[in-house]
């Protein structure tokens, strides 16, 4: 049985395929325009990769701030019950999920089954998000995919007090008119950012085991940054953390095609 889960997010589309019951493969990409550019995009280029076409498709499910609007896709759920289920599915212990979108952040508590207990989300500013961190990559001169590795060489990183993307980035271009390091400049980026999550995740109640999904997770420097704040380690998939939406999708997907 083949079944596609597929994100659309506000920054990147992700696809995951399950075969009977396993992940099968996973592809992302940068959105396009329009939301069922980006799931068709993403979707044919794992299809071809994996040797697979549209009629071999069993059940598709879609999430993410596009979900609705993929007509091919044969029900859609939300992002929460998406990496919900997608965390679950990796590691049945986790309790606490952090999710830092291109557009919000959600801090989501899970019970033993992978069902929802409670969520906290924040998505009226852009600080905290994905997209913040992008802005400020920029103004680094840096891509945002660099921006972990380069925090952890820092020896002394800045502070930076805004809450505000916007200030925060006018900061940013004071720091580098003096000529400070980058990588310290990068640290206080991403302590910054961690700052930011922790409130939101003490808001919904931390309990262990906590993972994060979504593409921030793969910035390191934020990561050790939160970890440091909280007093504990995270969970770290095998699979890669910004594909977690969309396997959750393909997870729900394949228990309503086997019920």
């Amino acid at each position: 049985m083949i079944i596609v889960g597929c994100d659309v997010g506000s920054l990147t589309a992700e696809c995951v395929i399950l075969k009977d019951g396993n992940i099968y493969g996973s592809e992302i990409i940068r959105v396009r325009p329009k939301p069922e550019h980006s799931a068709s995009e993403v979707t044919e280029k794992l299809l071809a990769r994996l040797n697979l076409t549209r009629p071999d498709i069993d059940y598709c499910i879609s999430t993410g701030y596009g979900r609705e609007n993929i007509s091919f896709a044969d029900d859609n759920i939300s992002e929460i019950k998406a990496h919900s289920m997608g965390a679950h599915f990796l590691n049945s212990n986790i309790r606490t999920i952090i999710d830092v979108g291109g557009q919000d952040c959600k801090a989501i508590r899970i019970n033993e089954r992978g069902d929802l207990d409670d969520f906290i989300m924040n998505d009226k500013c852009a600080a905290g998000t994905g997209r913040s961190l992008e802005i400020m990559s920029e103004s680094l001169g840096v891509d945002i995919s660099e921006l972990g590795a380069l925090s952890m060489k820092s020896r002394n990183p800045v502070k930076i007090a805004s809450q505000c993307s916007i200030f925060a980035d006018t900061e940013i271009f004071h720091y580098l008119c003096r000529e400070v390091d980058i990588a310290d400049i990068a640290a206080g980026i991403n302590e910054a950012m961690a700052r930011r999550v922790k409130t939101i995740i003490t808001r919904v109640g931390i309990k262990e085991s906590i993972a994060m999904t979504g593409g921030v997770a793969k910035n390191t420097g934020v990561v050790k940054a939160l970890e440091g704040m909280i007093g504990t380690s995270f969970v770290r998939f095998e699979e890669d953390p910004q594909i977690v939406g969309a396997l959750g999708a393909a997870v729900f997907g394949y228990k309503k095609s086997s019920a």
